[in-house]
């Protein structure tokens, strides 16, 4: 791939900074933490890391509230560990991409304090402000997803204001031209430090309906999405007036403008919506929108290969011209590992799954501690930590669950991770996933991440070609990658029975080995799979 193409197929490494490795003793990880464990990072076989926020922050939703876009918080370490983590990243062949939160800021944040003072200030029109009904109460039914109304009243405006997520993170008023103007100033200011890209968190909340009309309510048998659960108010509307308005496409057209004068640089938006699959196609679609999209749509709890490929395929029917994004875990949804394993998964399982992943067609995100098979970590109510979970504990436990600090060292304090008690606690299960451990294990399941990604870096089908899914029985996952003359067949047994496919449809040429994955055996006409066997062979 060229460097102005390598996004295509590449394999980012998502990197909770809290969660990654404390190296000033105050429990919390740092960027001083990331270029310790650069070295680990590109043993991976990684072409990129994701950094989740460090900007300067309240900290109210752990940097997802910003109060400043161009300063670290001191939590993270200074810019100088920022320009040094980037130089060494650099070195060593890997790219760097940072979130961006645009559609909101912390209630901290010098543009909302100045906001809120009066109707007249110089940024009195950069937040959503709206008048009270005559009874008082707030503009329309719109809800915000952590929980309650998404208006919060001013005293000093006599307004109230919109919040999509917490009442401490104001929605900024796209609507304005200037507004729009320093976000993208804002953006610029890290492509000129010489950041390769941007991962656009909450892209399609960006713009409101001007009218404020009401969502419409959601009949109780359509009450589900992506990213909350069907007990939040949330669920009961359909968010057609406060999401994913027709002028974000303007937006992201003008964002694409800016990143054409950094060559080589690239952009991912998150996309919630009622159709994400559909909006991940319209954000995507030619060469003046986002470079590529992901979704929700595969962090969810249903786990089949009918499910995979009823997503993949109907992305596929509509993207066009377009690249996709896949994930199966993130900072926000349980750890894929306990999600799709059930309190059965085993390391062939979790290889099964990081390779599956890497087989689709698209990019990946690949979340920190997949590589390592950890689970999803019990947290009691008084060690929660999560906003979102205290509002919605005991149905939703939130997802602190998923952030718990890597482990490095099986035996060693606090698991490696740091000096001292670390903001979330390390789960006990986890220390027997200890990265010290694996690595002295050939068989382990960070062994086989490494592996399978080198691997997959000899095909090059596996990474740009196109993707054709063929009929097979649950819970066979079957498709072909093809890239020119060459065509490549790849199998997954999802679960852990046992189960024979008849190749009817296709003539096997050659097996692949070298994947490090647990096989299937091809026998005459057929191909016996064992729990979480593979499979990948050039057809004739």
């Amino acid at each position: 791939m060229s460097e102005l193409t390598w996004w295509r197929g590449a394999v980012v490494y998502q990197i909770y900074p809290r969660s990654l490795l404390d190296t000033n003793g105050d429990g919390v990880g740092d960027l001083r933490g990331i270029i310790t464990k650069l070295d680990y990072i590109a043993s991976l076989n990684v072409d990129a890391i994701w950094i989740s926020p460090f900007f300067k922050s309240p900290m109210a939703d752990f940097g997802y509230d910003i109060s400043d876009y161009r300063e670290i918080d001191p939590l993270f370490g200074s810019m100088q560990d920022f320009d040094e983590l980037i130089e060494k990243a650099h070195q060593r062949g890997i790219k760097v991409i940072i979130d961006q939160v645009l559609s909101h800021t912390s209630d901290q944040h010098a543009w909302f304090i100045e906001s809120r003072e009066s109707r007249t200030n110089p940024k009195a029109d950069w937040y959503v402000w709206a008048d009270p009904k005559e009874d008082g109460t707030a503009p329309n039914n719109w809800l915000a997803i952590f929980g309650g109304c998404a208006w919060e009243w001013e005293p000093r405006r006599q307004q109230y204001y919109l919040h999509n997520f917490l009442r401490s993170q104001p929605d900024i008023n796209f609507h304005n031209p200037e507004v729009r103007q320093a976000v993208l100033d804002n953006i610029e200011f890290w492509l000129k430090k010489g950041v390769d890209g941007f991962r656009l968190d909450a892209i399609t909340f960006c713009y409101h309906d001007e009218l404020l009309r009401d969502n419409p309510a959601k009949p109780k048998d359509k009450r589900q999405g992506r990213g909350f659960s069907e007990d939040n108010p949330y669920a009961y509307q359909y968010h057609y007036y406060n999401n994913d308005r027709p002028q974000t496409i303007l937006f992201i057209e003008e964002l694409r403008q800016l990143i054409n004068r950094y060559p080589g640089t690239v952009t991912l938006g998150e996309v919630s919506a009622e159709d994400s699959l559909a909006v991940m196609a319209a954000y995507t679609k030619g060469d003046d929108r986002l470079h590529m999209a992901y979704s929700f749509e595969l962090l969810t709890e249903d786990y089949s290969a009918a499910y995979i490929r009823q997503t993949v395929e109907a992305l596929e029917a509509s993207i066009g011209d377009g690249w996709p994004c896949w994930a199966i875990g993130n900072h926000d949804v349980q750890r894929v590992a306990s999600r799709w394993g059930r309190g059965k998964q085993t390391r062939d399982m979790v290889k099964m799954l990081n390779a599956m992943l890497c087989s689709l067609r698209g990019s990946v995100c690949s979340y920190q501690g997949e590589e390592l098979g950890l689970t999803e970590a019990p947290i009691e109510f008084h060690e929660l930590q999560d906003p979102f979970g205290k509002t919605f504990w005991p149905m939703f436990k939130g997802r602190d669950g998923c952030r718990t600090p890597i482990p490095w060292e099986q035996y060693a304090d606090f698991s490696g991770f740091s000096q001292v008690s670390p903001w979330l606690p390390i789960a006990a299960a986890h220390r027997a996933l200890a990265v010290d451990l694996q690595e002295a294990d050939c068989h382990s399941v960070l062994h086989g991440y490494r592996q399978f990604l080198a691997w997959r870096k000899r095909y090059p089908v596996l990474i740009t070609g196109e993707i054709e899914f063929l009929d097979a029985p649950e819970p066979l996952l079957v498709f072909v990658r093809t890239l020119g003359e060459q065509k490549l067949l790849v199998c997954f047994n999802l679960l852990d029975t046992e189960i024979q496919w008849a190749l009817k449809e296709v003539k096997l040429q050659q097996e692949l080995a070298g994947h490090g994955l647990k096989t299937a055996q091809w026998q005459g006409d057929s191909l016996m799979f064992s729990a979480y066997a593979s499979f990948y062979a050039l057809l004739a």
